[in-house]
Parts: C-alpha cells; structure tokens; sequence
C-alpha cells in the first residue's frame, strides 16, 4: 500500500489498537476517522480495565516467546511515545520504568524458585532481573509487611498510567484533527467499506480493531474475563508493581495516580460480563492484605470485569488484504503486545520493508479472507 497523505484511513474500534493507530496515521498526515461503539471516555475497552503493565520477562514463562520478544520492543517503544504525546511538563508522567518485583510467603518460596527456574531456562544468558534479599526488599518497597525474605527483581520491566494514556492519546487525536464518532457501532467491515446500522460507508482504507466487536467476521474469538479491585489509601506507597506468588493464583498489585492501587490475578475462560464474584473479591482482598497491613484500611473505589479479546492460540493477528486491515487478538497482552501490533500495522500501510514481528503476527494470515 502507497504511501498518500491525502487518504483517508477508518478505524472501526476506538480501544487502544484503533487510538494509537489513528495518533500514528495522523502524525503521518493522514486523515482519521475513528468510530466507537460506545463512549471515548471512559472507555468500554478492556485497556481501559487492564493494569498496564509492561511484563515481558514475567510473561516468558508462561507465553510463547514471541511475546517476550515483542514485550521487550514494547518498553522502548512506549518510551519513546509517551514522550512524543502532547502532555505539560505538569502533569505526571504516563510511563514508568522502575522494574517489577516478584516475592512470595515463606511458605510458599518454592512457587518463587520455580519461576526463576523458569526464567533462566527459557532466557538463558539474558539479564533484566535479579535476586532479592530480605533487605533488598525493605529497600525496594518499605511499605511491604516484612516477613518477606526471597523475591525477584525483573529490573527491565515497566507500567502505564492506562487510564491517562487513553484520555490523552483522544485529546491528541482531536488536536490532530481526527474525526471520532462515539456511540457509532460498526456491525461489519468489508474492503473499503464500514457498515454502520442505518448506512455504509467508503473509504480508500479500513482498518478493524473492534476486538469482540469483531466476531461476526472472526467467529473463533473469544472473551476471556479478567477482574481487577481498585483500592485507595494514604498509609502505603509502591513505587513499581508487585507480584505475590501463591499456589492457586498469582496476584499482581499496580500503584496508580491520586494513591489508587490496582489489583487482579484472574483470567477466566468465561463471556460472563456480570460483576466480580464474591470469591475473587475475597482472594483479591486476602491476598492483598498479606502483601500489607496497612491495606486494611484501604477503601475498595472500583470492582471491574471486562473481556479481552483471544484467538484460540492467544496470539494477536494482522491480516492485510487490499482495502481492509485487521488487527486484534491482543488477549491479556494489550499495553506488551499493541506497540509491535501497531508498528507492523503502519508498515504495511507505508509500505516499509521492515514490517516488525511480521513472522509471529503476519506471515500465517496475510492475504487471507477472514
């Protein structure tokens, strides 16, 4: 596909694939028009529910190695553009990279000994983490109860404020000149052409990122459900994710703006989009509790459950034909996978040779009907 300033480009999906494309597109002087089947703000996408989390040597052991690789183009990637965004010098910033820390009850250290087994089978040879002590702990995170004694310090990784991604990739949007088109479901996208409920539309690109949104063009999708808490207090501070290792579930806690934490370990084969259960709610809670005392006191702000979208393999899809691009699949993986999805997106549209991580989201689906 040439390269012509004066296409226009639609993006069906406003989530965080059909956001950071339509900034990319604009940026690149395209014209933009973005539809969403809901609100922009908040946002109905499971980014707007996810924690952010930038974790590919925590995801090594328990995904296809290709998402390492492309989770380690995602710490730069996103560096880069958080930087590039239209943000005051007052306002915090977007992007962390303090690293990540994985510890675990005494009595269950041999769950944190057999992920580092893991790790260093999988990634032999590669640095990006090291081991904790005690003491390196309290140093790390002082507000952490202090009977933890063995821990893993991923230093590599990094998190998102989502949330304020999200408003801001809009704002930027906006500010380029994008047009956006909330409450406009899209029912389906052919070459060319978005089929809205009361008329079509034509354009010289189409580009569907709907994820479930989707399925009536990729009926092998899948939602899978995740829940999050979101809990608020003064009496601790995290200064980088924290991951609690236990036998039945590994908790996962993400320090957010305004002293608001983040917490989930739950995926759920399940399309259930009814409220968190009482059982999540009281592992999420217990186990939180035990990372800290001082989260006793904590207010619970927000419960969420959202889907994410999946292909049966959990790998996300890029699929170029001409006059529709399809991009989805993200899973659980959107802020660690959506850099080297969106990249390869933009090199097919700009017709580069060097399409990023074209074997692992292209190569087995290109030129395909869906």
């Amino acid at each position: 596909m040439s390269h012509d300033s004066n296409k226009l480009i639609a993006i069906a999906g406003g989530g965080l694939l059909g956001r950071l494309l339509a900034w990319q597109l604009l940026r690149k002087g395209f014209a933009v028009h973005l539809y969403e089947a809901g609100a922009f703000t908040p946002s109905p996408a499971a980014a707007f529910t996810a924690a952010g989390m930038i974790s590919p040597y925590s995801e090594a052991v328990v995904s296809d190695y290709s998402v390492y690789r492309m989770g380690l183009f995602a710490l730069d990637q996103w560096q880069q553009w958080v930087a590039d965004l239209q943000r005051s010098p007052e306002q915090p910033p977007l992007f962390h990279r303090q690293g990540s820390l994985v510890v675990a009850h005494p009595q269950d250290v041999s769950e944190l000994q057999q992920f580092q087994h893991e790790l260093r089978h999988i990634l032999p040879g590669e640095g990006g983490y090291r081991t904790v002590n005690g003491a390196d702990i309290r140093q790390l995170e002082p507000d952490l109860q202090p009977g933890f004694q063995q821990g893993l310090l991923l230093e590599n990784e990094g998190h998102l404020d989502n949330r304020g991604l999200l408003d801001q990739l809009f704002a930027d949007i906006q500010a380029l000149g994008g047009q956006c088109f909330e409450f406009t479901p899209v029912l389906h996208v052919k070459p060319h052409t978005l089929v809205l409920e009361h008329e079509e539309k034509n354009y010289p690109l189409v580009i569907d990122c709907r994820g479930l949104g989707a399925r009536s063009e990729w009926p092998e999708l899948r939602g899978v459900r995740g829940e999050t808490l979101h809990v608020q207090t003064r009496e601790i501070q995290l200064q980088r994710p924290v991951r609690l290792m236990h036998p039945r579930y590994q908790l996962y806690i993400v320090p957010k703006p305004n002293h608001r934490f983040m917490i989930g370990a739950t995926q759920i084969e399940s399309e259930d989009r009814t409220p968190i259960s009482l059982q999540s709610s009281l592992e999420l809670s217990s186990a939180l509790y035990t990372l800290s005392p001082a989260f006793a006191e904590a207010r619970i702000v927000e419960t969420g459950v959202n889907l994410r979208p999946a292909f049966m393999n959990n790998m996300p899809r890029v699929v170029v034909n001409d006059g529709i691009i399809t991009a989805n699949g993200l899973f659980r993986h959107g802020y660690l996978l959506a850099p080297a999805v969106v990249c390869n997106v933009m090199a097919a549209i700009l017709n580069t040779a060097d399409a990023p991580f074209n074997s692992y989201l292209r190569s087995a689906y290109d030129h395909t009907q869906p």
